[in-house]
């Protein structure tokens, strides 16, 4: 049925069209519309720096809250920068993750929570590399001369402060162990080194698990210079000194000994 005023249905109209193959479809798309630069390289340049920008921000701009959540891919191949919020013993602190620094607005335009509440499941343990200082009291065990001497060093050295971990693996106690560095009075300082420097480490000694980021000779050596001049744990009498390492094992030893006469 025609309606008034039509000349034909649409029904007529589409039955009176020829049929058009896909290929001939294809031809007769307008491909110069899409060889001209200026339709597509617009959308190219957006498309890529939205990927470039995330990627950028999920590797190097995304906060780190904690060591379980730092990628296994970054173990030797990145450092994390931030500020140290507490120490804990002489060789080990936690750091607050800042990625970008300053630039990135940290001082100015992000702070560091200070209160232990605002700071608790959102720092990252962090184990200095390839020294051992003497050990605290903690777990019933005594404390080991020098521990004192280690923990306010260390705590004078790099609380509160912008540091760089060079970070190499995780460890049994969910640790990451790094080499560390601050600046100290405009110049970079390896944190490891210099309390070997002083007196109050020791280079790692355990048999397995060692981590020195290629710096053991460094490390051994000055080690032996602090040895030779009496700095720190030195300067007692050598039949007395007993090293971290010395120090555990006879703890363990004993503590196993203890356990197996009880009845």
């Amino acid at each position: 049925m025609v309606w008034p005023f039509t000349s034909a249905s649409k029904k007529d109209d589409d039955s009176s069209r020829p049929p058009v193959s896909w290929t001939d479809s294809l031809n007769g798309t307008d491909w110069q519309h899409y060889k001209d630069p200026r339709n597509w390289v617009p959308t190219l340049l957006v498309t890529t720096t939205v990927l470039a920008s995330l990627q950028i921000y999920r590797s190097y701009l995304r906060r780190i809250p904690g060591a379980i959540h730092v990628q296994p891919s970054f173990f030797r191949k990145r450092s994390i920068f931030g500020r140290v919020t507490s120490v804990g013993d002489g060789d080990n602190f936690h750091l607050y993750h800042t990625p970008g620094g300053r630039l990135a607005g940290w001082g100015w335009l992000r702070s560091v929570p200070v209160k232990k509440a605002e700071l608790r499941n959102k720092t990252i343990p962090i184990r200095i590399a390839g020294i051992d200082a003497p050990e605290g009291a903690h777990f019933g065990r005594p404390a080991q001369p020098f521990s004192t001497d280690a923990l306010a060093w260390l705590s004078n050295y790099i609380l509160g402060r912008r540091i760089r971990a060079k970070i190499y693996k995780r460890d049994q106690y969910d640790r990451i162990v790094a080499t560390v560095f601050v600046r100290r009075f405009l110049i970079r300082r390896d944190v490891g080194l210099e309390m070997l420097k002083n007196g109050l480490a020791t280079t790692y000694e355990a048999k397995s698990g060692a981590e020195f980021g290629g710096l053991e000779e460094k490390y051994k050596a000055a080690e032996i210079k602090a040895k030779a001049n009496k700095r720190g744990m030195w300067g007692g009498k050598p039949q007395f000194y007993e090293s971290p390492r010395e120090y555990k094992t006879r703890m363990n030893l004993e503590e196993s000994q203890n356990s197996n006469t009880k009845p």
